[in-house]
């Protein structure tokens, strides 16, 4: 089949790369004359592995072009796929503006026969109430009867994207009829897994609740680090006894200093912000939300109650993106953890493998690292933000360098027992003094 993707940020790339690679013919769509550059050279605008490959291999073998225009894209395709971003507003909801004007672009040429699928994450209602009015407003067209509109929501985690668009857990169609949703789901046909055909209300809702109920688990899992933290225990021997039940399971239990990124912030926001506009208060979303906010503060407190007045002192701040192995710095947890260090006077030293040169532009305020050891050294305190490898293969050398060797661990990176052996003191998110 002929596929457009209309923005070719994370998601769309992905999208794009993984039909082409199951043999479609995708023509990629950015505004964006940076991004769109890059593209063309086969090479992904962010980092994601095995996409610049896959991108690469697809602009040879011609299954993927890339270009500006909607219109050129939309005429040449028989399923246009919208997956522009559709970030947050102050109030938590998500802000549409590039989705309309997406839309109202595939409407001008849009012809009898085409399906337009909204990838993008958009709140229960949307596709039927926003796109499709815009869609027939704009193309003279009737939904349902001379053109397609669907839904179909991704579940990718950044860092493995192309791995779960190659191997889906789940592939969710929710569609104006059902001639349209068979047509979705034959974009899928090669790739085993569970396709669950629906409405388009049910396929948004679907994708909000996955989101909310996996940072729903976090910030539980963090709640009981906390208390095991006052028990004397260890949140992970805790949490891996916990998951053994299958009602349960054992993802997503993996206590730290909260979620970041670009989908599970958000989409809680998003959630709480929809339910409230229909008038109804979502007090356990709320919760999840504040423990969230407040989680990353314990390292902190941590600090203090270790080290008292901060003012003065030099605390390294290791991983400054969301998550280890990535370069977004999306709702890191990093960025509140240095402000409230700067806030009560320590000098912070940032340091990340991937993500520096993108926290500079957030935080200038800070210094930098070139490396971990130089973030270390001559400082009084460390906080480790991210598990990425390069920090738990950290050594007693390391240590060394600093002028007091007290470190947080903030992502249980590091062995315990390793650094009391090295003479560096811990305390680590979930593990009780006495575990």
């Amino acid at each position: 089949m002929k596929v457009a993707i209309i923005g070719c940020g994370f998601v769309g790339l992905a999208t794009g790369v993984t039909l082409a690679h199951l043999g479609h013919r995708v023509r990629l769509v950015e505004i964006d004359e940076v991004r769109l550059s890059s593209i063309q050279k086969g090479e992904a605008p962010f980092y994601e592995p095995d996409l610049s490959s896959m991108l690469s291999k697809g602009l040879i073998s011609k299954k993927i072009s890339a270009g500006s225009s909607i219109g050129e894209a939309v005429q040449a395709s028989d399923i246009i796929i919208v997956s522009v971003q559709t970030p947050p507003l102050k109030t938590g909801a998500p802000k549409l503006k590039h989705l309309k004007d997406a839309v109202g672009e595939i409407a001008k040429p849009l012809a009898k026969g085409k399906i337009v699928v909204v990838r993008s994450t958009v709140p229960p209602g949307t596709t039927d109430a926003l796109v499709t009015p815009i869609l027939e407003r704009g193309s003279g067209l009737s939904a349902g009867k001379d053109f397609g509109v669907a839904m179909s929501p991704e579940f990718l985690q950044e860092g493995r994207a192309v791995r779960d668009s190659l191997n889906p857990d789940r592939i969710v169609v929710g569609a104006d009829s059902k001639k349209t949703g068979r047509s979705v789901l034959r974009l899928f046909e090669k790739l085993e897994a569970p396709k669950i055909s629906t409405d388009t209300v049910t396929a948004e809702m679907v994708k909000y609740v996955s989101n909310c109920f996996l940072a729903t688990k976090i910030s539980y899992s963090n709640e009981i680090a906390n208390l095991c933290e006052r028990f004397g225990t260890d949140v992970n021997d805790v949490m891996e006894a916990v998951g053994l039940d299958p009602r349960i399971g054992d993802q997503f239990l993996r206590a730290g200093l909260g979620f970041g990124g670009s989908c599970l912030p958000k989409d809680l926001a998003a959630l709480i912000a929809t339910a409230e506009s229909v008038g109804y208060r979502p007090e356990l979303l709320r919760a999840v939300q504040r423990v969230n906010d407040s989680q990353p503060l314990r390292a902190v407190s941590m600090l203090e109650e270790e080290l008292g007045d901060l003012a003065g002192k030099r605390i390294c701040v290791l991983g400054l993106a969301f998550k280890a192995g990535v370069d977004d710095i999306r709702d890191t947890k990093a960025f509140p953890i240095a402000v409230e260090l700067l806030a009560r006077g320590a000098k912070v030293v940032g340091y990340d493998p991937m993500a520096s040169a993108s926290f500079i532009k957030l935080l200038p305020e800070i210094s930098y690292a070139a490396s971990a050891r130089e973030a270390l050294y001559e400082a009084d305190g460390c906080i480790i933000q991210t598990e990425d490898k390069e920090f738990s293969g950290l050594g007693k050398e390391d240590f060394e360098l600093m002028s007091n060797r007290f470190v947080i661990d903030g992502r249980r990176a590091l062995s315990p027992k390793k650094l009391s052996r090295w003479g560096v003191k811990l305390r680590a998110i979930g593990l009780g003094r006495s575990a």
